[in-house]
């Protein structure tokens, strides 16, 4: 367990300068990088979370960099379509996220919903990765 605090510390200080630029401003060396670091973070932060929390954070995964997908769409995915609450709830217990997309989720009727790291800092990120409002 100790062991793997101590890559997390290690893998948060490396992931800080990529997650910086977007993938698409990334070079091949820094993408392979990037991917280097995170997996391991996903597996540890994926040990932290309940069966529900980790079942959304997977598919937070799959939505694609400049998109967004709504919190319904989630719980459709997951196989749960009435919690849409509870998805909610999921993105903001993710341990990463920036790595774990949660800011590419928006609530049903265009707002932008929630974020653990405030509405401005999700805001940024969604223009970042060019959606616009």
């Amino acid at each position: 367990m100790i062991k793997d605090v101590r890559k997390l510390t290690v893998a948060k200080k490396s992931v800080k300068k990529l997650v910086e630029r977007p993938p698409i401003f990334l070079t091949v060396s820094e993408k392979a990088s990037k991917k280097q670091v995170e997996r391991p973070l996903i597996k540890i932060a994926m040990q932290k979370g309940t069966p529900f929390q980790r079942a959304v954070w997977r598919v937070l995964q799959t939505i694609p960099y400049g998109e967004v997908r709504t919190y319904q769409w989630v719980a459709k995915k997951i196989g749960r379509p009435k919690a849409v609450r509870a998805v909610g709830n999921a993105c903001g217990a993710n341990p990463l996220p920036v790595i774990i997309p949660c800011h590419r989720v928006i609530a049903s009727d265009g707002s932008l919903g929630g974020f653990s790291g405030g509405l401005r800092r999700k805001k940024r990120l969604l223009k970042r990765e060019g959606f616009n409002f």
